[in-house]
């Protein structure tokens, strides 16, 4: 298990490696070698694929954290933004920014969307209270139910005002409007990467339940509340920038838990970079199966998240009977 972290960093290095390499325009290392300033090759390699490539690594690191938090402090393996109406919230804080502010710069924007995000997570939450969980499928059902809600409101006022076109590309994941000067938010993500980092021994006490962390002298209240903060922050960020890569924060985590543990000290460095790997992954699959033309990787996350999700909870299934 030691060599483990470094296999795997050195993996996700290969493959964004290769990202840089993928896409229609030639810009393999021959058309770079000796290329000029001017040249189309460099051009691209510097607007375009290392910006994208950086997007990636930022956005598949902090929504895989994220799906790590949320579970934490949910206390459920099958809940992330995605499945609890976070990334729905968001979509609807960003489309009413739109409406009445639009004059207002990106990151305000972005602020608007996250207090929403924030607000959908801690009604997902209130309604929990409500709800008899005896089955844990339970709590991710009532979290679709209430994402569908916020979705089918978000639809209406973008339909109501001309904006249909608009939400579904901020709702579809895609990386291919990346460019130099489009994603820098996403470092907004980085940072909250590392505080969850910082905070996980908090995040591991409080997915132990309120007694057993007020017992260990653990502020219970102040962990929630950093870890819906952290959760909506990056859930905003990445809506904003790139849009909504379905089931990751859901699937890395399950995998990384499977095969390291629980304590969230030990398993963020590896649900950082699974989450990486996955996003590169898909992202490349994406550009190269309809070559030359390109998967969203929303559709491409989609379609494997749903999978893997299904196989997780008939697994769960098995192993509770």
């Amino acid at each position: 298990m030691p060599a483990a972290l470094p296999l795997a960093i050195l993996a996700t290095a290969m493959l964004a490696t290769l990202s840089l390499f993928v896409g229609v325009s030639d810009v393999s290392p021959g058309a770079l070698f000796g290329a000029s300033s001017e040249d189309r090759a460099l051009q691209v390699l510097v607007a375009s694929r290392i910006p994208r490539t950086l997007a990636i690594l930022l956005a598949g690191s902090s929504l895989a954290i994220a799906g790590l938090v949320m579970q934490m402090i949910v206390r459920n393996r099958f809940v992330e933004p995605s499945t609890t109406g976070t990334t729905e919230a968001a979509s609807l804080g960003f489309l009413v920014a739109t409406l009445l502010v639009p004059g207002w710069p990106l990151m305000g924007k972005m602020a608007i969307s996250a207090l929403f995000a924030l607000a959908g997570t801690v009604l997902f939450l209130r309604i929990l209270r409500f709800v008899p969980l005896r089955d844990a499928m339970l709590v991710p059902l009532v979290g679709l139910m209430l994402g569908g809600v916020i979705g089918a409101l978000a639809t209406f006022l973008a339909y109501r005002f001309h904006l249909l076109p608009s939400l579904l590309a901020w709702t579809t994941g895609d990386f291919s409007g990346v460019v130099r000067g489009r994603y820098e938010l996403l470092w907004l993500g980085l940072g909250a990467t590392l505080l969850a980092y910082w905070a996980a021994d908090r995040f591991t006490v409080a997915g132990m339940g309120r007694d057993v962390a007020v017992n260990l002298g653990s502020n219970y209240e102040a962990s929630m509340t950093l870890g819906l903060a952290l959760v909506s922050v990056i859930a905003a960020v990445c809506l904003v920038s790139v849009g909504a890569i379905p089931f990751l924060g859901l699937v890395v985590p399950n995998l990384v838990s499977l095969a390291v543990g629980d304590n969230m000290r030990r398993t963020v460095p590896f649900v950082a970079v699974g989450g990486v790997a996955l996003v590169l992954a898909c992202d490349i699959l994406g550009r190269v199966l309809r070559y030359p033309y390109e998967i969203p990787i929303g559709v491409v996350m989609g379609v494997l998240g749903s999978l893997a999700f299904l196989h997780l909870v008939l697994r769960t299934r098995r192993h509770a009977g």
